[in-house]
């Protein structure tokens, strides 16, 4: 009897997804260093880069070990590191937060499926990597005040607790909503400042697109952005609480791909599965009846955009199918 077990089935599922993604970005960091007109935002990158590759090679023996086809995933013919800059003013390190938040999520949500010890500790420094990056990636960003802070706001001196249904109330026609409450905030907060981003991200894929359908796709995600961070801002502006705006991230007028159709597919397919769990947390953890019912049209919205998306990475052969079970 061996002495390390086989690989169950969700071991095998969290290690396929990681590889993608970890794939994704290790090819894509390659054109932000490339690009990189600051020292410390190319140090940040680059270390991040040499700190990805063993996990990557890790992965590769863990499959290799199972007899599990290695996934192809992302390759450096997915990046044209030459292309011009398509983002500028630290947009790099905005989108490495972004996806480091999402890596965060994805990390502590797998060491709830695994069971191998080597698999655990795979999970675990994966975990410890992720947050010594976003870290790094904050700090930077409030230095050169790309990133603002959540609002302060003015909270009562005394413990109280809920006394009535009215708490609750948020939907009625003629009854007046109660303030927002910090968890709720928080949440909206959080909400509007990644789809900052994302939307930056993504009208500068539709920018650069090959494929027509990609691009209309890309311009619809850029849109239904737009329109979920308007929506999130008029909620606070009700509540006399300032909207997160940035200076940086702005797109080029470049109109060379620096990445492929297939990469920026996948890319917008995960920030659309991270916008589904952080609207479904921002469901669970508000209180006020109208919140729940806004977060729930969004994650419609999403759902079925990311949905329009998978048929057309299918359509071109760009979604690999993760490892099949035999009949």
């Amino acid at each position: 009897m061996p002495d390390t077990p086989s690989m169950t089935s969700s071991e095998i599922g969290a290690i396929w997804i990681t590889y993608q993604q970890k794939t994704m970005l290790f090819q894509m960091l390659d054109y932000f260093i490339n690009k990189a007109d600051d020292d410390e935002a190319n140090e940040i990158m680059s270390s991040l880069k040499g700190d990805i590759q063993p996990f990557i090679t890790q992965m590769v023996s863990m499959f290799n070990e199972e007899g599990i086809p290695i996934p192809i995933g992302f390759v450096s013919q997915d990046v044209n590191i030459d292309a011009p800059k398509l983002y500028d003013n630290g947009f790099d390190i905005m989108f490495v937060r972004l996806v480091k938040e999402i890596s965060s999520g994805m990390h502590t949500l797998n060491l709830t499926m695994v069971y191998r010890e080597d698999i655990i500790l795979l999970f675990r420094d994966l975990t410890k990597m992720t947050q010594k990056y976003y870290d790094d990636c904050t700090r930077y960003l409030l230095k050169k005040g790309l990133l603002p802070r959540a609002p302060y706001v003015s909270i009562e001196k005394s413990i109280e607790f809920v006394k009535t249904n009215n708490y609750l109330d948020g939907a009625k026609l003629f009854s007046e909503k109660r303030p927002l409450n910090a968890v709720e905030i928080a949440h909206i907060y959080r909400g509007v400042e990644s789809n900052v981003t994302g939307m930056q991200m993504i009208f500068g894929f539709a920018q650069v697109a090959k494929e027509k359908e990609a691009k209309k796709y890309f311009n619809k995600g850029g849109e239904l952005a737009k329109a979920i961070i308007k929506d999130m801002s008029e909620l606070l502006l009700q509540n006399n609480i300032q909207v997160p705006t940035t200076a940086g991230g702005n797109i080029t007028d470049s109109k060379v791909p620096p990445f492929s159709d297939k990469i920026m597919m996948y890319c917008i397919s995960l920030f659309c599965s991270f916008s589904l769990g952080g609207n479904s947390i921002g469901t669970a953890f508000s209180t006020r009846n109208d919140l729940p019912l806004k977060f729930a049209a969004y994650m419609k919205d999403i759902f079925e955009y990311a949905h329009e998306g998978a048929k057309i990475m299918i359509q071109n052969g760009w979604m690999e199918e993760p490892p099949q079970t035999i009949k």
